[in-house]
């Protein structure tokens, strides 16, 4: 599915404050480092796209869906705490997004769909400041933000199948670099063989 990206800075209040350019580079330097990865899954990965049917701002919805139940997943499952009665570790994995999906046109003919996100807050020198005097008054305060859920849905149910999320990932996703990195980390362990993403012309 298309991924959905966000990069910006973290003000020195810990406001959210989107930068288009960072966004913008985010997006492709993740792009090419997909595609590159595509064909190293062991499976048919086909980009998504929706064509003719118009169906762009539901697929969207989706994908804001899919970011949402990851982000219940770390929350509630991950961490033993916080667990939910129904989501104990013997009552097996069961998250979803809904057997809607199934219904998309421009989905035909797959079987599971790849969700990628990424949200990035790059801490401003006042962030960083901020945090160093922290330190010395022995207060935690942290800079930046770095966010990254992949997960296979299986299109006949909407469940999900495997999910790969963590709330500090690597990789500055505005550099070819680090975004090569960071699409490793969000396909580590992915069904199928595992996914070596190397820089061109390496």
């Amino acid at each position: 599915m298309r991924p959905v990206i966000g990069a910006g800075e973290q003000s020195t209040g810990g406001m959210y404050e989107p930068n288009a350019d960072w966004t913008n580079q985010a997006r492709e330097n993740i792009a090419a480092a997909l595609a590159q990865a595509q064909s190293q899954l062991g499976n048919q990965v086909v980009a998504y796209s929706e064509a003719a049917s118009g169906e762009g701002p539901i697929v969207t919805q989706y994908s804001h869906l899919f970011s949402a139940v990851a982000d219940s997943v770390i929350e509630y499952q991950f961490f033993p705490g916080n667990r939910l009665p129904t989501k104990k570790r013997d009552k097996g994995f069961e998250w979803a997004i809904g057997p809607g999906i199934a219904s998309l046109k421009s989905l035909e003919g797959a079987d599971y769909a790849l969700f990628i996100s990424t949200h990035d807050e790059y801490g401003s020198t006042g962030r960083k400041v901020l945090q160093i005097v922290g330190m010395l008054g022995g207060v935690g305060v942290t800079s930046g933000v770095h966010v990254g859920h992949a997960g296979l849905v299986d299109l006949k149910t909407g469940q999900l199948v495997w999910l790969n999320a963590d709330r500090q990932m690597g990789g500055d996703v505005r550099t070819a670099e680090g975004a090569q990195k960071r699409v490793k980390q969000l396909l580590e362990g992915f069904p199928g063989k595992p996914a070596e993403v190397t820089l061109a012309g390496q």
